[in-house]
């Protein structure tokens, strides 16, 4: 059985309001941070003590997309709708008033940028003119999170109203919709190989949907003790961390469904509120946790025994 050791390296301080997303940079050692206090941060690992203030932002910042190969970081904006940011320059290239709801999560394919909201919409925006191409106004309850799987060319989205919602991403049609849990979805992942979606929720459940039957149910866990918000799979994809209201993180091993570690306050001085968001970096293996108790946590983590290959 895996053994996994669990060091907090350091605590990341400098927001003064909750911390709600993080996204990863190009570099490996790098990512950034956004919250309550609308701040957008730039972390080194290999100098963690100094964040760098890219932007500051009126309203609460719940989700960043950074661009892969550019220098632009896209931000959700609450009540303001989305902004480009060059990083580098820490200058505004560009705006977009999607919505005055909430923007929860931010992907992109290709050219086409994927965008979340509190109004229920997904919002497919074209990068290169920033014009909305698409809204797909499918719920009367917030679209919290989405999901990306290339292979299949599909985006997965999840919902408050309890559904997990199939789109295709050739034309954006609905190709499947269901009762996903007993409470809202806050929490996607396809996972490395992206024969199955994994999905968290405020009802404190995973769950496992195998794509090749239309997404029919494969497994079922009671994780948490309250919502999951976040989960997140290790470089390896032989992990995956999932974090949750209950203030806790915890690592599961992937293909069983199985719990290796509880990381929290009480073993491990983790965080005293909520967890929102993690990060797991290919640098050293280190896993990011972002809370509402403004703080920023970094993880050393090690697997004693790691799975042989097969």
């Amino acid at each position: 059985m895996n053994s996994v050791k669990v060091e907090r390296l350091r605590t990341l301080t400098g927001h003064r309001d909750c911390v709600y997303t993080l996204d990863s940079l190009n570099k490996e050692n790098q990512f950034f941070s956004g919250g309550g206090d609308g701040m957008i941060v730039k972390w080194d690992l290999t100098n963690p003590e100094e964040g760098e203030l890219i932007a500051r932002l009126p309203n609460s910042v719940y989700s960043i997309h950074q661009l892969v190969d550019t220098d632009l970081l896209i931000a959700g904006h609450n009540y303001e709708g989305i902004h480009l940011l060059d990083w580098e320059t820490k200058k505004e290239v560009a705006s977009l008033k999607l919505t005055t709801a909430a923007i929860f999560d931010i992907n992109h394919v290709e050219k086409d940028l994927l965008i979340a909201s509190g109004e229920g919409a997904l919002f497919v925006v074209d990068i290169d003119q920033l014009v909305i191409k698409k809204k797909l106004q499918v719920s009367d309850k917030s679209a919290r999170v989405l999901a990306i799987n290339p292979l299949a060319g599909e985006v997965a989205v999840g919902f408050s109203d309890y559904f997990i919602r199939i789109f295709s991403l050739e034309d954006y049609k609905l190709k499947y919709e269901y009762q996903a849990h007993q409470n809202s979805v806050f929490a996607l992942s396809y996972t490395p190989d992206y024969k199955f979606l994994i999905s968290g929720s405020r009802d404190a459940r995973l769950k496992v949907w195998d794509v090749a039957s239309g997404y029919h149910q494969a497994g079922e866990v009671a994780a948490h003790l309250f919502a999951i918000n976040h989960l997140v799979f290790s470089p390896s994809g032989e992990y995956f961390a999932t974090a949750s209201m209950d203030k806790s993180i915890k690592i599961w091993q992937a293909d069983e469904l199985k719990l290796l570690k509880v990381i929290d306050k009480g073993r491990h001085a983790g965080h005293g509120t909520s967890v929102n968001k993690l990060l797991w970096t290919s640098f050293n293996n280190q896993l990011v946790s972002a809370s509402d108790d403004r703080t920023i946590s970094v993880w050393d983590i090690k697997f004693e025994n790691p799975t042989p290959p097969r």
